[in-house]
């Protein structure tokens, strides 16, 4: 009978391997029918800074009593403040008029115009902004409802799915792009909580804050920064979109609250290296090596010590570091989740409670080639 059920098996796995897989999606014909229906939940976003004149309208430091302060005000002038414009891009999530874009799109603006697909303007205030995250919440007041997009499921687009990119590039108005999701989980030291789709589809300045459409015209992505070899940030195929599991946990949380809320366990992690892994006994390197742990806070209160391994938090595991701190974030307040941590060769289960984090200045992102679209 074992062997029969074995010989049976056997021949099962046969078969699936080698099986006819089904086909990949092919190719769409054109995106035109796509575009068209997504087109008007897209906007172009223009804002106006003012920078005031230098104290002393740009005049050298001399003393009050110089002959030469009332020959340089003179010859200079009163100096007015100078007026500067930028461009962007972004999209209608809710037909009251609920729009996200990026926060530096609209970083330190006196005015912000929202021009919608039939060029209409109008103008718009900031509900709420994330520095951390680059992500801004707009209002405006519209006398119609909006055409609104839908944010997807970002943890579904898979490496090689298509997707279309709309966004205002170089102010031109809206234009359609389209490529690929090439990788994911892409890191490009903006933070902490970097975890970002790239994409080939070409993407410029003032593409910034416009959606990133998989195929059933869910929003996949936020396009906010391109990798660029120039100063002048021309495409070269490789942007990079804040996933939109992401972005729609921060705009919930601005819309409700006016900024987001996320959560704090109290441990400062490292990565595992090579070295890391073979000392706890790893087959591969995993997990999140915790270095400190501040005194009083959940982590420490749960009995969670420096050199413990959290393998995984709330029963997700932690492929890598980084994600640790984007799964706590993402939690909600209060709530009380299981830590699977490795110490000593022993796995243990512990459980702790989020508390909200106290949130700092971002920190200032590292020297690098990745450029903002705006």
């Amino acid at each position: 009978m074992r062997s029969s059920r074995f010989l049976a098996a056997a021949v099962s796995a046969f078969l699936t391997a080698f099986a006819p897989q089904a086909p990949p999606a092919p190719r769409p014909d054109s995106f035109a029918d796509l575009s068209a229906r997504l087109l008007p939940t897209v906007v172009n976003i223009a804002t106006t800074q003012t920078l005031k004149a230098p104290q002393g309208g740009g005049i050298p430091n001399l003393p009050p009593d110089s002959p030469l302060s009332d020959l340089f005000k003179n010859l200079l002038g009163p100096q007015a403040p100078r007026h500067i414009t930028s461009l962007g891009s972004g999209f209608v999530i809710d037909p009251t008029g609920y729009i996200v874009t990026n926060n530096h799109v609209i970083e330190g603006a006196d005015t912000i115009a929202v021009t919608l697909d039939d060029g209409e303007t109008l103008k718009a205030k900031v509900v709420g902004r994330d520095t951390k995250t680059d992500l801004a919440l707009l209002k405006v007041s519209p006398r119609r409802p909006l055409p609104a997009a839908h944010f997807g499921d970002s943890e579904t687009a898979r490496i090689g799915d298509w997707v279309i990119a709309i966004g205002n590039p170089f102010g031109l108005g809206s234009t359609v792009t389209q490529g690929i999701v090439s990788a994911r989980n892409r890191i490009i030291s903006e933070g902490d909580y970097d975890d970002f789709i790239q994409t080939d589809a070409p993407i410029n300045r003032g593409n910034s804050g416009g959606p990133l459409f998989d195929m059933a015209g869910n929003v996949v992505g936020v396009n906010s920064a391109i990798f660029s070899p120039s100063e002048s940030g021309g495409s070269v195929g490789i942007g990079f979109a804040i996933p939109s599991n992401l972005a729609r946990d921060i705009v919930e949380q601005i819309r409700e609250f006016g900024a987001p809320r996320r959560g704090w366990v109290g441990v400062s992690i490292q990565q595992v290296t090579d070295e890391a892994a073979e000392r706890l006994h790893l087959t591969v390197p995993a997990g999140a090596l915790v270095t400190q742990v501040t005194s009083g806070g959940p982590a420490a209160r749960a009995g969670i010590v420096p050199g413990d391994l959290i393998a995984s938090f709330d029963g997700k595991q932690i492929g890598d570091s980084r994600m640790l701190p984007g799964m706590v974030a993402g939690t909600p307040i209060g709530k009380t989740v299981q830590v699977g941590l490795l110490r000593n060769g022993r796995k243990l289960t512990l459980r702790l409670t989020v508390q909200r984090l106290k949130e700092g200045p971002p920190p200032k992102p590292a020297a690098s080639k990745v450029k903002k679209l705006s």
